[in-house]
Formats: C-alpha cells, structure tokens, sequence
C-alpha cells in the first residue's frame, strides 16, 4: 500500500489512542526495546495487556498519525523482537503476541503494529519489574486496587477449549478399544489403582482418569477416545494427524490421514514410520557401530506434544512428515507458550500455562505425554547420545514445527560430543548452532572459545585442531584455518619482487585458493582489499593508477 493507503487503513483499523491503543514515533529501536521506565516499549506493552490488551503502532507520530517510518531497525526483526520482549515482560503470554510489519510501496517507510493479549487470569504484566496501566494519556505504575483485582480474577474453566462438554455425546460415542487401552495405560501409571480399578466400569474410569467431568463427555475424550465418526462432536474444530512420505527430493511418495481417537491413531502414525538402522561410516571405538535412526521416545513424544499443544480453534492438522533423507518434521498450530525452546531446557520445570491444560492432564494420566517438564529436555539428551544435530524449533506464524535429524550431519560435531562426555546440555546447544551456521551471541561464542571447542576470529570461526585427529580431518581443519595476515603480506612482497607490478585482481588470484574456505568469494576478495590497504597504510606498497608496486 501507499503511504496515503496506509494512513487511511490505521485511521480506519485504529482511529485514536485509548487504553488499549497507543501510537509511538520510535524511530530508533536500539534503546527504547528496554529503555526508560514508562517510555519505552515493554512498558507500554505492559500497560495494554493489564487492561485487555490491544494494539502498539510504533513509526507513526502521535495524533496524527502521520507515516515517519521506523529508521534504525537495531538488530531486530519482527521475529526476535517477540522472544526478546517476552524475556522483559514477565506474565505476557506469548499466546496471540505478534508483530505485523508494513512497508509503504512508494516511500518504503515501514510500521510495526504490535498485537498485544489480555494479561493472564491472577498474573498482571510486569516491565522494569512493575505492573503499567494507563491513565489519561501517562503510562503510571499500577493502582494497587487495580494490582489486586487481576491476583483475585478466578480461573475460568471454559476458557480451555479442551474441557467444553460436548452437550449430545455420550460414553457410546467412544471406541471401545481405544477405552481398554487408555484403561490399562491409566493402571499401569497409577499401579495403586491396580486392584479397585478391574472392578470400575467405563464411566466411573474415565471420570477418575479426568476425561469426563461429572459423567458428562468432553471434547478431550473425543480427541482421545472417540470413535472416528465421532468428530463432528468437535465441529467447527477438527481432529485429524496426517503423516506424509517424502523423497529425497521432497515429492510426496505415500501418506495417512487419520482421525479419531487419537490414543489409537497416535501409535499408527508412530507405526508408519520406517525403523531403519543408522550405521556409523568411522571405524573409530568412540562410535557405536549402529544405532536405530529415531529414537522411538523421541517420535512419540514429538507427536502427543502435537496433540496437546494443537490450537483446535485453528481449524487444522496436525502434520507428520518423514523425509528419506533422514529426518521427520513434526508440527501443530498455535504458539509456542514456554516462548523459547532454550528456557524449556533451561528450566527444566513444569509451565505454568498450556493451550489444553485439561487435554494435557488427560494424556498424562494416559501415559501418552510427560508433563513435569522433563519431556523436551529428554528428546535432546537422545539426540545426543546419537552425536546427531539436536532438535531444530521453529516457533513462527503461529505455529510449532520440530526437526528431528536421523544422521551425522557434521563428523567433527559428532567428535566433539564423543570426545567432551561432560559437556553440559547447553554447552552442545549452543554447538549445535555453530555446526548449522545459526548465529551466536558474543556470550556464546566466549563459552565455545573457553571450553577451547572453537578457534579463530569473528565470523571465521573453525572447530579447534585437537578434536580433528584423522587425516581427513586436519586437511580439512587446514582448509578452514586462517594463516596469519603476515604470511600473505609476505606472499604479495615475493610476487612484487618477482614480476614488480601487480593489480588487486592479480593478488586475488594469489591468494583466493590460500585463505580459509570458510569464508564466501565475497568476503575473500574484502579480505584481499584489507590487507592490501593495511600494507599501503604502512608504506610497504602504494598505488600507482591500477598498479601496486612496492616502495
């Protein structure tokens, strides 16, 4: 849209400032993400969501709401700008949190909008450690009163999609197997129900396993339990898992799509795919000699985490692909509520919140799902007793997608962990992300250079020479490796002395095969031009029209 377009739609979408509205210039994002108390961005963020949360249009003047662009992005996007915020606003939910980008197709002057969530049931939103709420037109620590009415709002139970009882249904509704199975599941978690429990019939079980409340059917025990005509219980929402064979070259080779119940479907899927045996191409002791490609636990519990953490409201499938270049892609609509994949591991602990927490507490109790915490956290360690890559998240648009990869991706990766068996968990994370080129913090990359995994300079780094111990590796380690910029200064000093003159492109061609193949063609050529400036400054050399010569 126009810039005119675009000032015509906010006019339109969100006409004046309120509560639950605010418009803010902040052309530069650099300080005002987590600036001052009260004028920055968290704080506004807080003070809409403790009301019922709202809208945050930054780039645009206030009143006017004339265009002025955002200027000076910092190093955000709209993608991390949300997990940053959401680290600095204890209590907001990343559960309908998002960030809309708009870009004006003639003046190329770009807003956010800032889609913020009413505050959690008992749980005000805090910045700078405080609860805002707006008065007037002053963003204001909260009243106290107002502070204490939301730690006194009652949790509402129809606010759970997955508790709603499903009015017509009854026990007969559901499939008998699915019912004998999630029965003996149920005795075999809780073994002190063992001896009463053969004498429980049908409904009182499913009432004590929490899949009905008070006699009566809810949508859980449809998701779970039900017999596969039984899904229009769920209408306009859907229950269905679709798992999809694909080639090495991504075109669809077979696929399943299952419905109701998913206690059954779950292990039908997880019976689809192929148990194929990894085996190890160095005859070296430190690696197993074969491995099962996935560890059963790990697709079990990537696809229940699917059917717990589905926003069913979403109207969509879940989604299992296995690809034949070993590895499977998990995924589910909605968004990911623990807000970061490094606080689960982290922490280590129970969230506080779920999307289904009745679901959840079904499934738990049904052995399908682990709740205390422990279940992600699990999925990696086997991950890396395999030395394979750890699970890859991608938590955007709305949505959870989990990689598992089935093989080595990176030999010198898998020599690190089975070289350095005490390595904490984050500690391989944050390899893990250096072995797939994903960018590191400036605190990651000091661990990696302490712990002496790593080696080099920022961004050439390489993985340390002691971990490479096959000829193979240190030709490669070689490969990688930067020589000093003394040795190519002397090789450009030896090139002059022999043939006197010489252009950049001349020197390229020297030393292009020379440096560290880390690097891109583009930024062996800057590297090139810097040493040549570098000699220049210091008089070694000088320019004479497009000849180098020496001095």
């Amino acid at each position: 849209m126009t810039e005119r377009e675009m000032h015509l739609f906010l006019k339109a979408n969100y006409p004046k400032e309120t509560a639950s509205c605010e418009w803010k210039n902040f052309k530069n994002l650099r300080h005002i993400v987590k600036g001052h108390e009260g004028d920055d961005i968290i704080s506004y963020i807080s003070a809409i969501s403790n009301v019922e949360g709202g809208h945050l249009v930054i780039g645009v003047q206030d009143d006017t709401l004339n265009i002025f662009g955002i200027e000076n992005f910092h190093t955000y996007t709209p993608e991390n700008i949300i997990l940053k915020i959401l680290e600095q606003t204890p209590n907001l939910s990343s559960e309908g949190f998002r960030v809309e980008s708009i870009t004006t197709s003639d003046s190329q002057k770009t807003i956010w909008i800032f889609h913020i969530p009413k505050h959690l049931p008992r749980k005000p939103v805090l910045a700078h450690n405080k609860p805002w709420q707006r008065v007037e037109n002053n963003l204001v620590r909260m009243r106290p009163e107002r502070e204490q009415a939301i730690l006194d709002e009652p949790f509402r139970t129809f606010d759970d999609w997955s508790a709603e009882i499903c009015r017509d249904a009854t026990i007969d509704d559901l499939s008998l197997e699915a019912i004998l199975k999630a029965k003996q599941n149920f005795l075999n978690k809780f073994p002190q129900y063992s001896e009463e429990g053969e004498q429980w019939d049908h409904s009182t079980f499913l009432n004590k396993a929490k899949l009905f409340i008070k006699g009566k059917v809810t949508k859980s025990a449809i998701l779970l339990l039900g017999k596969p005509e039984s899904e229009h219980f769920l209408r306009p929402s859907i229950a269905r898992i679709r798992w999809i064979l694909k080639d090495k070259n991504s075109s669809e080779k077979d696929y399943l799509v299952l419905s109701c119940p998913f206690l059954l479907s779950a292990e039908e899927i997880y019976r689809k795919i192929r148990k194929i045996k990894y085996r190890y191409m160095r005859d070296d002791t430190l690696f197993p000699e074969e491995v099962d490609q996935y560890e059963p636990y790990v697709i079990r519990e990537a696809i229940n985490n699917c059917i717990a953490h589905q926003d069913y409201n979403q109207c969509g499938y879940i989604n299992v692909v296995e690809n034949e270049d070993s590895f499977l892609v998990f995924s589910n609509l909605g968004s990911f509520i623990p807000k970061s994949i490094e606080n689960v591991i982290r922490e280590n602990a129970p969230e506080e919140q779920y999307r289904n927490p009745f679901l959840a507490n079904a499934m738990f109790n049904l052995k399908m799902v682990d709740t205390i915490g422990s279940g992600i956290r699990r999925m990696f360690n086997y991950q890396r007793q395999r030395f394979f890559p750890l699970p890859d998240y991608d938590i955007r648009d709305n949505k959870v997608s989990v990689t598992i990869t089935g093989k080595v991706m990176d030999m010198a990766y898998a020599e690190v962990l089975s070289r350095n068996p005490d390595l904490s968990l984050e500690e391989i994370i944050m390899l893990d992300k250096f072995q797939k080129r994903l960018p590191l913090s400036s605190e990651e990359l000091k661990i990696l250079r302490k712990k002496k995994l790593i080696e080099g300079r920022k961004p050439n780094f390489y993985i340390t020479s002691s971990i490479a111990t096959t000829p193979g590796d240190k030709a490669g380690y070689i490969k990688n490796r930067a020589f000093d910029d003394a040795h190519y200064k002397k090789l450009i000093v030896a090139y002059l002395q022999k043939y006197k003159t010489g252009t950049r492109n001349d020197f390229e061609t020297l030393l292009m095969d020379k440096l560290s193949d880390v690097l891109s063609i583009e930024q062996k050529k800057d590297k090139v031009k810097n040493i040549l400036q570098a000699m220049r400054l210091v008089n070694t050399i000088y320019l004479e029209g497009k000849f180098w010569k020496l001095s």
